[in-house]
């Protein structure tokens, strides 16, 4: 009988060690997950140079330029799934907001390919503009609470 009562005792304790090592595991991928860049940030980080080219073909009048990057604001990558549920689940009941910021900005760089193969210098600057106002009001809605959510910095 004492020989049962050791094993259930020492196999209780296995078992909670188990559960706490499982317990701290899954914390510790979770924080892993929290450190590791979004697929977001480089998006973003790939966006912004597509935009500094563009400003640059604008500047130079460059309409071939301008219509080679534009899409590439338009169309660009989309997180991975699970990554997008982790966005989605941040932004949670601004979510509308937060893809209807992405729909106008990819609204703004179409038109902004179709006037700049059209060589319309006038309607690739208003085009620009509707898109820049489109990033900012994003950035300036979004932004912050990202970084500091997903990276616990300012």
């Amino acid at each position: 009988m004492q020989h049962r009562h050791c094993f259930h005792a020492h196999f209780t304790g296995l078992v909670i060690g188990a559960l706490l090592a499982s317990i701290c595991l899954q914390a510790r991928a979770e924080d892993a997950e929290k450190a590791k860049p979004l697929a977001l940030r480089k998006i973003m980080q790939e966006m912004g140079k597509s935009m500094q080219a563009m400003t640059d073909g604008i500047s130079r009048e460059d309409w071939e330029v301008v219509a080679r990057m534009a899409p590439l604001i338009a169309n660009h990558p989309q997180p991975p799934l699970a990554e997008k549920l982790r966005i989605l689940s941040f932004v949670g009941s601004e979510a509308g907001q937060f893809k209807g910021y992405d729909e106008k900005i990819s609204q703004a760089a179409q038109a902004l390919e179709q006037a700049a193969m059209r060589s319309n210098g006038q309607t690739v600057i208003s085009s620009f503009a509707a898109l820049q106002n489109s990033c900012l009001a994003c950035h300036q809605s979004f932004r912050k609470p990202f970084v500091e959510h997903f990276y616990g910095t300012h």
